[in-house]
């Protein structure tokens, strides 16, 4: 990095501390307090009943308040990062950082905790007072083998799982990227030889982890500042490092790497050099972890070997050794099951849960957060990303499992497939919601062609609909365009195993396509040659000529393009007096619920008629979810206070609705506030249709509709389903140019569902 750009790295790493408010935490309620009810359940006189029933029985601490949830992290900041001794207040940006890691990626609450004391012992008795806070303890960067004294001692007293993440987290890593090195090279744990530089409290704990794999003692070599690790040796002598001597003469690093299988770097820049690098085994494991710079750069050793297997510390190589592939899981899976410790088993599950994970096909959110990186199993991908959202739900039910299996638990689990389903939930926005989506789904196997077959996430999710659902993909795209994607992507999906692909360049049945094509479109002003060239380059027309033959059941299009213009195209091939387009509805998973918006696509001023249709419409896919639908038919006028164009609109439409008798709830014309807003509804209009919050907001225009849509999107963390087109019969859907990998799965279960399932 050049000094300039040093300086700009600098600079933003300090703004992103200090705006827009200074450090990365702050504490919010989990309960309301708005009003004197409120204030005498959360304090007092209601608390006092919390208290009594912990007092009777110290279990319920775990339901009545956050404690089950709660991680303290730790430190005395005597060993920071590759920083050192920078003392505790030095520490706490980092220990901030800890706490944001395990709230991102578990969704577990945590305190920091940097404390003045250099002391051990002391140390670990100030930590074992703070029992009742928390759940769970995570010590961090404190010096060996200051460590080692700190964690045992708070192991045997405390009843609460303590992990020592620098040891343990980064052995658990490092284990299940040995785990798959081996097999990439075709080795086994029991016949390898090893060598490690380092000998501090994560280079040991590394070590201790390979050996509860298999690696047999006598093959290790340890290297440290003095050198050999033998027999007999005073030099910085302790228990922990003597564990690892050898009967040798040996006394240099250059000596001990000859026919080494793995090398194991926890130590300084420049330790291991490419003639060391030569005399190693076929096939030989680098793992170079030193921060920030490693033992050796890959570029250095491939040049002298290139049947390497390389992994780092840092996140610009390939395979970086990261622990926060482990410890949000491992601590999420011992504070759900309410374990006492966090045990060899629990850890040796952590281990095979990150290794089997980086074997299979590599997640979309993953690849959405790692563009232009290759994902797929191999020398260059021995471990998951951390962004990787199935993580939680393998790796913390494999540590919850273990800790009910070797009797650590004290919450054991009964219904492990409702666990999983629930830490899955709790990563993705829309599992829970599209839960009932899938489940009709699976009923009923259905062909759903994407006209966008190219795309990276047209790709991802076909793959995931292969996983996940009973329905088979259909891909429009050029044949040698969609196989190399494929590989690049490190799928395993294969054509006409898998899905069907269409290649309009060169397909068989180009010929029925355009001339069914003609056929509907002949007194439409389209000639032969038009509709060949059409059934050429259109894919939308294409998929939609597709669904027509009855070859496809429905059609996803829209990854990029204007919708109209790809609704045109489906109007003109599916439209009928059946079928015919009403609205585009839109679900926004937000923080306090779901939220449907429409019609954020197909009618800019939509007619009375068509905004009554569009809430009958709603009505019916609101309930796909599993919800009773309460319908806010939304304007700038308020229950007839206003004289304007969209209270007309929407009056009318009201009219139109209140004709027959409906079995579902609606109001307006009304604010979007008032529709969201019980109490001020209230008051403006005491005798309003509904109770509660509206969860379906129908606009009368497609830009206050779109407009929502998207702020929601960006200023409130939504999550969009959609946007579901209306009125097709389920037989084509128009997403949007924004949408993810995860969004295509979920628009195909919709579009993969029979409408009848819904009535």
């Amino acid at each position: 990095m050049t000094t300039e750009r040093k300086k700009v790295f600098t600079q933003a790493a300090l703004d992103y501390h200090r705006y827009p408010k200074p450090g990365k935490l702050e504490v919010r309620a989990t309960k309301p307090l708005a009003n004197g009810r409120d204030l005498s359940r959360a304090y007092t006189p209601g608390v006092a009943e919390a208290s009594l029933a912990i007092k009777s029985n110290p279990d319920l601490v775990s339901e009545y308040t956050i404690r089950g949830n709660l991680v303290g992290v730790v430190t005395n900041g005597s060993a920071v990062l590759g920083l050192g001794d920078i003392g505790s207040l030095a520490a706490k940006p980092v220990m901030e950082g800890k706490a944001v890691l395990f709230k991102k990626f578990a969704n577990i609450d945590c305190f920091d905790i940097e404390l003045r004391e250099t002391n051990p012992y002391k140390l670990a008795e100030i930590i074992c007072s703070m029992e009742p806070t928390f759940g769970a303890i995570n010590l961090e960067d404190i010096k060996a083998p200051d460590c080692f004294i700190v964690e045992k001692i708070c192991r045997d007293k405390m009843k609460i799982p303590v992990f020592h993440d620098d040891q343990h987290g980064t052995a658990i890593v490092v284990g299940a990227a040995v785990t798959n090195a081996l097999l990439v090279s075709k080795k086994k744990f029991r016949d390898i030889k090893v060598v490690s530089t380092g000998g501090g409290a994560a280079g040991i704990a590394c070590l201790n982890m390979l050996i509860k794999l298999g690696v047999r003692k006598k093959n290790i070599w340890l290297y440290d500042l003095n050198g050999i690790v033998y027999e007999g040796r005073q030099e910085e002598k302790d228990s922990h490092k003597s564990d690892f001597s050898q009967d040798t003469k040996l006394r240099d690093l250059n000596e001990i790497i000859a026919n080494a299988d793995l090398f194991l770097g926890l130590s300084a820049k420049g330790v291991l050099t490419t003639q060391m690098v030569k005399k190693m085994a076929s096939s030989p494991i680098i793992f170079a972890l030193a921060n920030p710079d490693p033992e050796i750069l890959p570029k250095e050793v491939l040049s002298v070997r290139p049947d390497a297997i390389i992994a780092t510390g840092r996140s610009d190589f390939p395979n970086q050794v990261n622990n926060v592939l482990c410890f949000p899981f491992i601590f999420r899976g011992a504070l759900d099951v309410g374990a006492s410790e966090i045990n060899d088993e629990m850890k040796i599950a952590c281990v095979n849960g990150i290794a089997q994970l980086a074997r299979a096909t590599s997640s979309a959110e993953a690849a959405e957060a790692y563009r232009g990186e290759k994902m797929s199993f191999g020398r260059d991908y021995l471990i998951p990303k951390p962004f990787d959202p199935r993580l939680m739900g393998v790796v913390a039910s494999a540590v919850a499992k273990a800790a009910i299996e070797s009797g650590v638990a004290t919450r054991p689990i009964e219904d492990f497939d409702s666990y999983r389903e629930s830490l899955d939930n709790s990563i993705s926005k829309s599992a829970l919601l599209m839960r009932p989506v899938f489940d009709a789904a699976s009923k009923q196997s259905r062909k759903v062609v994407f006209a966008e077959g190219e795309s990276e996430r047209v790709l991802r999710a076909a793959s995931a609909v292969l996983e996940e659902t009973t329905d088979r993909p259909i891909l429009i795209g050029r044949r040698d365009v969609i196989f190399r994607k494929i590989d690049r992507a490190g799928l395993l999906m294969q054509a006409d195993k898998d899905f069907e692909l269409v290649d309009p360049q060169n397909d068989s049945r180009y010929r029925d396509y355009w001339t069914t094509y003609l056929s509907i479109m002949q007194r439409r002003g389209v000639t032969p040659e038009l509709a060949r060239r059409i059934m050429r380059t259109n894919t939308t027309a294409i998929a939609a000529v597709m669904v027509h033959r009855g070859e496809a059941d429905s059609l996803i299009c829209g990854t990029f393009g204007q919708y109209r213009w790809h609704l045109k195209y489906i109007q003109d091939v599916l439209g009928s007096g059946a079928l015919h387009p009403i609205a585009a509805l839109s679900l926004m998973i937000l923080e306090d619920g779901p939220l449907f918006i429409t019609d954020t696509n197909v009618y800019s001023e939509p007619t009375p008629r068509k905004i009554a249709n569009t809430v009958i419409a709603s009505a019916r896919h609101v309930r796909r979810f599993g919800i009773e639908p309460k319908i806010s038919l939304c304007s700038h006028s308020q229950f007839g206070n206003l004289d304007c164009d969209t209270g007309r609109r929407m009056r009318e439409a009201l009219e139109i609705l209140d004709s027959k008798s409906r079995d579902f709830m609606y109001e307006g014309e009304m604010h979007t506030d008032s529709a969201l807003d019980e109490e001020l509804r209230k008051r403006i209009f005491p005798d309003s249709r509904f109770s509660g919050s509206a969860n379906v907001l129908v606009f009368a225009n497609t830009d206050a509709a779109s407009g929502v849509r998207n702020i929601l999107k960006i200023k409130a963390g939504g999550t969009e389903v959609g946007p579901i087109l209306m009125g097709m019969g389920n037989r084509a859907h128009i997403v949007t140019p924004a949408i993810t990998a995860r969004g295509l799965l979920n628009i195909s279960a919709l579009a993969g569902t029979p409408v009848s399932e819904y009535g």
